[in-house]
C-alpha cells in the first residue's frame, strides 16, 4: 500500500457543489462583497486588512500600474506584435522584465529599510530629529560603501516624483504612516547635504517602504508591484491591439540596424 501523501493549504479548495476561498464560502460570502484589493491582501496575509492598510494597498497598485513606454510595455507590445494568438505570452513577457531598474526597486526599498529599521531596536519614540540621525548614518554607510540607496533618483522626474507627496499624505491620514516610510522621507531631507546634490524619493521607492509599513511581507513586494503592472499591460495591450505600434518599432529598429562584422 502506498503511503498517503497530504498537500496543505489555507488558500481554497473546492467541492462539487462549493468553492472555500480563506475559510469563507467564496459564492456567499466573497463575490461582490469582497473587493480585488482587498482579497489580494487577504491572500498575502492570511488576514483582513484595515480599512487604513487597505487605502494605502490600492493606492500603491494604482500608483505601479502604469509609467508609459517603459521597457517592460514594449516587451510586451512587441511580443503581441509576434504572437497576436497569446495574450498570456505578451503580459508574461512584459512582467518578466521586472527588475532592479523597473517594478523591482519597490522591493529593494522595502528590503532595504526593513534591514536598516532592524538594526535601529525600538523607533516607537523617535521624533524627526532622531530618524534625520538614523537616515544621515544610513546615507554614510551607503556612501562609504559605494552602494546606491534604493528608491533615491528617477530617470524621468528628476525635479520630484508626483506619486510621493500624495501617497505620503494618504498614509499619514489613514494612520499607516510607519518606521519604513519614516526613515525613507528622512533620507530624503538628509541626504542632499550628505551626497552633494538632491534626488528624488520615487513613487516605486515609497510603494516598498508604504507597503512594508502595511504589514505585507518583504518577500512579496515585487509581487504586488507586478500585479499592479499587469493592469498597465493589459491596457497597453488593449491598445495595441486598436492602434499598434509594434510594427513600427520592428520597423524602426530593423531597417537601421547596421551590421558590423564580428572580425572587425
Amino acid at each position: 500500500m502506498s503511503e498517503e501523501h497530504v498537500y496543505p493549504t489555507g488558500i481554497g479548495t473546492s467541492t462539487s457543489d462549493s468553492i472555500k476561498l480563506l475559510g469563507q464560502d467564496l459564492a456567499e460570502d466573497v463575490l461582490g462583497q469582497v473587493g480585488f484589493g482587498e482579497l489580494a491582501y487577504w491572500l498575502a496575509t492570511k488576514r483582513r486588512p484595515t480599512p487604513g492598510q487597505l487605502r494605502m494597498f490600492e493606492a500603491v497598485l494604482v500608483s505601479l500600474a502604469d509609467h508609459g513606454y517603459t521597457p517592460t510595455a514594449i516587451a510586451a507590445r512587441m511580443t503581441y506584435y509576434s504572437a497576436p494568438d497569446s495574450i498570456q505570452g505578451a503580459i508574461a513577457a512584459g512582467l518578466l522584465g521586472g527588475g532592479s531598474r523597473f517594478l523591482g526597486v519597490t522591493e529593494d526599498t522595502g528590503t532595504f529599510l526593513a534591514e536598516r529599521i532592524a538594526a535601529l531596536g525600538d523607533t516607537s519614540e523617535f521624533s524627526a530629529d532622531d530618524w534625520d540621525a538614523a537616515a544621515r548614518d544610513v546615507v554614510a554607510s551607503a556612501k562609504a560603501a559605494g552602494e546606491r540607496i534604493p528608491g533615491l533618483g528617477h530617470p524621468v522626474h528628476k525635479e520630484g516624483d508626483p506619486r510621493t507627496p500624495v501617497m505620503f499624505r494618504i498614509a499619514r491620514e489613514e494612520g499607516v504612516f510607519g518606521p519604513h516610510l519614516a526613515l525613507f522621507e528622512a533620507i530624503g531631507r538628509v541626504h542632499p547635504e550628505m551626497l552633494g546634490r538632491a534626488l528624488p524619493l520615487n513613487g516605486a521607492g515609497v510603494a516598498g517602504a508604504a507597503l512594508a509599513d502595511a504589514g505585507l511581507p518583504l518577500g512579496l513586494l515585487r509581487g504586488f508591484a507586478l500585479l499592479a503592472r499587469t493592469a498597465g499591460l493589459i491596457g497597453h495591450l488593449a491598445e495595441e491591439q486598436q492602434n499598434p505600434v509594434g510594427p513600427a518599432i520592428y520597423t524602426e529598429v530593423d531597417r537601421n540596424a547596421q551590421y558590423i562584422s564580428p572580425n572587425d
